[in-house]
């Protein structure tokens, strides 16, 4: 505790206070952290879904590429591929989870055009860009849940950093600063009790 600190009631006060703030703000980010935590732990169910999701389809749409190279040639293969355009049709926008901006990534399924002659082609060829396409809706889904997850993960850090140091540090502070005043006021007030009976029986007499 601070000794340029003046036993005062008011500085009683004041401590008082600023115990009971420490004390509200640790709640209030304690309960900010399980929010968080929650949230964050949602993703994480959800992102492994997916991962398992990706997993397979990912499995299916490569062996059927394979088959497609090799009953259609990897030559006639590449030449389809370089024909199909990037990858469009999102918009990412933020939502709010406790203060912490997190992405919602926005997109529409749309129907399979094939970018290429049916004549030259088999349905393996079919069935794996079938598969791709169902590879990038759910990459964009990961994208989003990982993102997601990383800025929850860096929030409950910083929250718990400052829930902490009002816990450990600020409460105990104002804790015992409140008991040290409170105390050296009692123990004024109890010799000014006894100074006063002194006085009293003196001036009886």
């Amino acid at each position: 505790m601070d000794s340029n600190i003046a036993y005062t009631k008011s500085n009683l006060i004041a401590a008082q206070n600023s115990l009971e703030l420490a004390s509200k703000g640790f709640e209030l980010l304690d309960r900010k952290r399980n929010v968080l935590i929650m949230n964050m732990m949602s993703f994480i169910n959800r992102a492994e879904k997916i991962q398992e999701k990706i997993g397979d389809t990912f499995k299916e749409a490569y062996e059927a590429l394979q088959f497609a190279n090799i009953t259609m040639g990897i030559s006639t293969v590449a030449e389809i591929a370089q024909s199909i355009p990037e990858a469009a049709g999102f918009d990412i926008i933020n939502r709010s989870v406790m203060g912490v901006e997190i992405p919602e990534i926005k997109f529409k399924k749309r129907d399979l055009r094939p970018y290429y002659s049916f004549y030259h082609t088999n349905p393996a060829l079919d069935v794996a860009l079938r598969k791709f396409q169902e590879l990038k809706y759910l990459i964009y889904e990961l994208s989003e849940v990982e993102d997601s997850v990383y800025k929850l993960a860096m929030e409950v850090k910083r929250t718990t950093k400052r829930a902490n140091a009002l816990q450990n540090i600020q409460i105990p502070k104002y804790k015992e600063m409140v008991k040290t005043i409170a105390d050296v006021l009692e123990e004024k007030d109890r010799e000014e009790f006894f100074r006063l009976k002194v006085v009293k029986k003196k001036t009886c007499k």
